[in-house]
C-alpha cells in the first residue's frame, strides 16, 4: 500500500534522474499501522493481532514484533525508524535488520465491519499503454472477488500526503522521499472474505516515469529476508509469523508495473501460506497489466 526538488535519497526504486512530471500502508525504516477504518482502509499494523471466532475477525490489541521498513531516496541510503505500532511502509536499505518481540497481552475489540450492500457498477475509467496508466488510479486497483466486501467505498479511496504520512511515523520524510522519486498519486483498497478468515489490502503509488517508479520499490524493503513470488515477476515477498496461533500473520508484496508501485497485503490468522499473497499479487499485476 507503497511526491521533487533536487535529487535525495529513497527507498523503494532505484535510478536517480532529474526532471519529472498526483494521493495514496515508508523515507527512513518505519513500522506498519493498525487495522483500517470501514471509511478508509488502512493496512493492518505488525503490532495488531486479530483472532478469528465464529462470529468473525475480533482485533487484539497484543505488543508483537514491530515491522521496520526502510525506504530512500535517489543515491541516497535510507535508515531504518521505529514507528507506532499503528503505522507501516518502507524505507531504503539493502539488507533487513530484525526488530525486537514483546509479549502480547491480548485485548479483544470489534474490527469493523466491511460494506455488504450490493456492489454498484463503477463508472471509473483507466487504461495503460506502454507502462503508462492514465485516469482515475482507482481504477487499477485489485479487484474485490465475489465471495468478499470492501471497507468503505467499493471504488477505493485515493490517498492525501497526510494518509501515507501516517504509515511511516513523524521521524520520516515521507513527502519528501516520494517527491525525489517524482510522485504523482495513490489510492488504497482492502475487503475481506465473507468466512473472515482472510483480509487484503492493495495500495498503489504512481510516478511521474516508469524508471522513478522501479526505482522506488527497489529503495523499499521490510525488516524480513525476502523472497520470491511464484508466477509474479519484478515482485518481491515478506511473511511476518505471529507469536502465536491465534493471531494475525501477514504477508507482504511489492510490484512495479511500469509507472505504478503495487503493493499488497495480506492477513490470515496463524502462519500464513504463501500462495495467498502468489494468487492475489496475480490479479493485482494483471489489473495493472492489462487494464
Amino acid at each position: 500500500m507503497p511526491a521533487a526538488a533536487a535529487e535525495p535519497a529513497v527507498a523503494p526504486a532505484t535510478a536517480a534522474e532529474p526532471a519529472a512530471e498526483p494521493v495514496p500502508a515508508a523515507g527512513p525504516a518505519t513500522e506498519i499501522e493498525p487495522l483500517p477504518a470501514p471509511d478508509a482502509p488502512r493496512r493492518l499494523p505488525r503490532a495488531v493481532g486479530v483472532v478469528l471466532s465464529v462470529a468473525g475477525l475480533l482485533a487484539v490489541t497484543a505488543a508483537s514484533a514491530a515491522v521496520t521498513v526502510a525506504v530512500g531516496r535517489p543515491d541516497h541510503p535510507g535508515h531504518a525508524v521505529a514507528a507506532a505500532p499503528s503505522g507501516a511502509v518502507p524505507s531504503a536499505a539493502p539488507s533487513p535488520s530484525a526488530s525486537p518481540s514483546p509479549t502480547p497481552t491480548p485485548s479483544p475489540s470489534p474490527t469493523p465491519s466491511p460494506t455488504v450492500a450490493p456492489r454498484p457498477a463503477s463508472t471509473l475509467q483507466g487504461s495503460v499503454s506502454g507502462g503508462k496508466h492514465s485516469g482515475d488510479l482507482r481504477y487499477f486497483l485489485l479487484p474485490v472477488p465475489d465471495d468478499a466486501d470492501p471497507y468503505g467505498s467499493p471504488d477505493g479511496t485515493m490517498m492525501t500526503m497526510e494518509d501515507i504520512q501516517a504509515g511511516y511515523g513523524k521521524d520520516v520524510d515521507i513527502k519528501g522521499v516520494l517527491d525525489s522519486w517524482d510522485f504523482k498519486d495513490a489510492a488504497t483498497r482492502t475487503y475481506r472474505t465473507r468466512d473472515g478468515k482472510t483480509e487484503v489490502r492493495i495500495e498503489l503509488k504512481r510516478f511521474k516515469r516508469t524508471d522513478r517508479a522501479q526505482g522506488f520499490a527497489d529503495h523499499s524493503s521490510y525488516d524480513r529476508e525476502s523472497f520470491d513470488i511464484d508466477g509474479v515477476s519484478n515482485a518481491k515477498g515478506y511473511v511476518f509469523k505471529p507469536e502465536q496461533q491465534a493471531y494475525t500473520g501477514e504477508l507482504i508484496g511489492i510490484g512495479v508495473v511500469g509507472d505504478v508501485v503495487y503493493e499488497v497485503t495480506v492477513d490470515v490468522q496463524g502462519d500464513p501460506d504463501k500462495a495467498l499473497l502468489a494468487d492475489a499479487m496475480k490479479r493485482a499485476h494483471d489489473r495493472l497489466a492489462n487494464g
